[in-house]
């Protein structure tokens, strides 16, 4: 029996996911992924000056490092990228489904576990930043879409410093789906927007050892209609001047510190 084309391509697609690998830079980056036992490792290009520095890591990790030249440091990173001698080349983190994270945390039994939702925010920079505030304020996942949102990458890494080896980022097929699979396990799912009556500290007060999803959008669309009517309310972080927003990575520091402090 031949199979439907849509099974075709989601194996396709699994395979092609499977056979990549990302090109991680940058001291701190490249030092966390060595420290990571669940980082699958494939190859490790350094100059002296920075095998120096990562040397102990090096060894432990039990990798081959490559000494190169800093003037010929040929790997395929943006030649912009400031990869300060340092380049591992690994396959993507599997962190397990939303459910394994998730229902691990405790969820709806003790504590008061939180997650982040990024709705359509495909700039790797806001993503690496909101993964180093979700682990300084100890948020269980980031969660984003499988399609229009920023993937693992060099860039998101080092931007992460570190946090990407410790954080679960997990890509999910579908949003709003998600939130209601949140909801049912017990988070109470607060979409951020400026426009919203009700204030974070107001809304967080009613869930004092309470799960919390905290759903953001990209700076300038916000949330998705369909996102904003799946969530249980919508919040507002308040302003002391009518200067404008913040953008994502910033707004969810503040949103993470709020959570945090239930």
């Amino acid at each position: 029996m031949k199979k439907p084309q849509w099974v075709v391509e989601k194996e396709q697609a699994k395979r092609k996911a499977e056979a990549a690998t990302v090109w991680l830079f940058g001291l701190h980056a490249v030092r966390d992924a060595l420290r990571n036992p669940a980082r699958e490792k494939l190859r490790l290009v350094v100059t002296k000056n920075a095998y120096d520095k990562l040397a102990e890591d090096i060894e432990a990790s039990g990798m081959e490092p490559e000494l190169t030249d800093p003037r010929k440091f040929n790997v395929p990173i943006d030649q912009g990228s400031v990869h300060q001698g340092a380049a591992l080349e690994v396959k993507a983190l599997n962190w397990g489904s939303v459910e394994e994270i998730c229902l691990a945390s405790g969820a709806g039994q003790s504590g008061a576990p939180t997650v982040v939702l990024l709705d359509q925010v495909t700039d790797p920079h806001n993503v690496g930043a909101v993964l180093r505030s979700a682990e300084v304020f100890g948020a269980e996942a980031v969660i984003a879409t499988a399609r229009h949102a920023a993937p693992e990458t060099g860039a998101l890494a080092k931007t992460a410093s570190g946090a990407l080896e410790r954080q679960p980022y997990l890509r999910v097929r579908n949003l709003s789906d998600t939130i209601v699979k949140l909801q049912e396990m017990g988070f109470v799912c607060l979409g951020l927007d400026g426009e919203a009556e009700v204030t974070l500290d107001e809304a967080l007060t009613g869930c004092a050892g309470r799960a919390v999803a905290l759903v953001m959008g990209a700076e300038g669309p916000g949330l998705r209609q369909k996102t904003k009517e799946t969530v249980d309310q919508l919040v507002k972080i308040p302003f002391a001047r009518d200067f404008g927003s913040l953008n994502v990575s910033n707004a969810a520091a503040v949103a993470l510190y709020a959570a945090s402090k239930r």
